[in-house]
């Protein structure tokens, strides 16, 4: 039985199989706030600065490069992990299973977090050279440092809400943490009344299950196939595009859950503005041009990797309800699976590269940015 995060439930789970101690932390605050509860995830990349500042209160380092070289460990280890799609087995009430915790994300924000810290870690180990004061201090800042970034959210919705205008309706893709913080802000603590258009985010529906959220906020919510997205806004007025980042480039181009790249070729042709919201730890040092320059982060069906990123294709349209919900197991969908020979590869890439000249704005924790504001922000970051 393999599944993926989205299909955790309320149980605790716990982790059986062996892993390196930064993999074990790592996966204990992916599960710590569960779905269907009102605790809101921690973001991977302040999990993984976590992560980071355990790896140094346990650590039996005698000198600052001793413990770099423990944090460079630890911080590959988790980069490593998230490659692989994140695969755990661990034990619930119903028994043993294996979860893909990262199943269709890119490591993209996870990098950047870690070398953000890593960086730190080298500047502090230079203002400071007594080693166990150093120490502290990096623990001391560290923290505040996470407790800082999981607050970015809070306020991107803050600044940004204002962009949000009475009446207007406002085109998104897949699910982010942030998007829907800025977007629940405007429609629940200042009252603006819009329109949202939500494309479902295949293969897991990150899009339906963000339509769900604004629906239960009281916004005005239409869901549509994401192979829509252009007829959708050509024929219905569009005031903006907002979408989030798994990574923000040097260069003021995004890495987003594919299918963004598209949206923005859409939103430039029409005149759309496209927003991209975004916290300042998803800022890397990388420098794609086009999405041939992205490292290989899409899984292919027919790979060793135990086909976390494989996906099926249904016939939904001959496909009824009623079918999953008599079948328990949901072998009832089956006979609406295509069966695609061997010879067909089937890839499913998880994230796209946006160039820069498509995005009219970031919405950051640092401030309203343009993209060729993104390389100075990160001068500043890695000082």
């Amino acid at each position: 039985m393999i599944s993926s995060a989205s299909s955790l439930s309320d149980e605790q789970p716990t982790i059986m199989n062996p892993q390196h101690p930064a993999i074990t932390d790592l996966c204990e605050h992916l599960l710590s706030s569960p779905p269907n509860t009102n605790k809101r995830h921690i973001p991977l990349p302040v999990a993984a600065i976590r992560v980071l500042l355990s790896t140094i209160r346990r650590s039996r380092a005698e000198t600052m490069m001793g413990l770099q070289a423990e944090l460079r460990e630890a911080s590959q280890q988790m980069v490593d992990f998230a490659k692989r799609g994140g695969p755990v087995e661990i034990t619930t009430d119903s028994g043993k299973t294996t979860r893909y915790l990262l199943a269709n994300r890119s490591h993209t924000a996870l990098t950047s977090g870690t070398h953000l810290f890593l960086k730190y870690v080298t500047r502090a180990s230079l203002e400071t050279p007594d080693f166990t004061l150093c120490k502290s201090q990096v623990l001391e800042r560290g923290t505040r440092f996470a407790e800082f970034s999981l607050a970015a959210r809070d306020r991107i919705a803050s600044t940004a809400s204002n962009f949000i205008r009475e009446g207007s309706t406002i085109l998104t893709h897949g699910r982010s943490s942030v998007v829907e913080a800025l977007l629940l802000r405007a429609a629940t603590v200042e009252k603006k009344r819009f329109k949202v258009i939500v494309l479902e985010g295949r293969p897991d529906a990150g899009g339906a299950k963000s339509a769900r959220t604004y629906d239960a906020a009281g916004i005005p919510t239409v869901l549509i196939l994401d192979s829509a997205m252009g007829y959708i806004a050509e024929r219905t007025r569009i005031d903006m595009v907002l979408v989030g980042a798994e990574g923000v480039a040097e260069n003021g181009g995004v890495v987003n859950k594919v299918g963004t790249f598209a949206l923005g070729i859409v939103a430039k042709e029409l005149g759309v503005p496209f927003y991209v919201a975004a916290e300042s730890y998803k800022f890397t040092r990388m420098f794609p041009l086009n999405n041939a320059d992205l490292a290989e982060i899409g899984r292919k069906e027919d790979d060793d990797s135990g086909g976390f990123g494989g996906i099926k294709f249904l016939n939904t349209l001959a496909w009824s309800g009623d079918d999953a919900e008599n079948n328990e197991e949901g072998n009832g969908l089956e006979r609406y699976v295509v069966d695609l020979p061997k010879s067909i590869v089937v890839e499913n890439p998880p994230c796209d590269f946006t160039p820069a000249k498509y995005i009219t704005l970031l919405f950051t924790d640092l401030g309203v940015l343009t993209p060729s504001a993104v390389s100075d922000e990160l001068i500043r970051l890695y000082q």
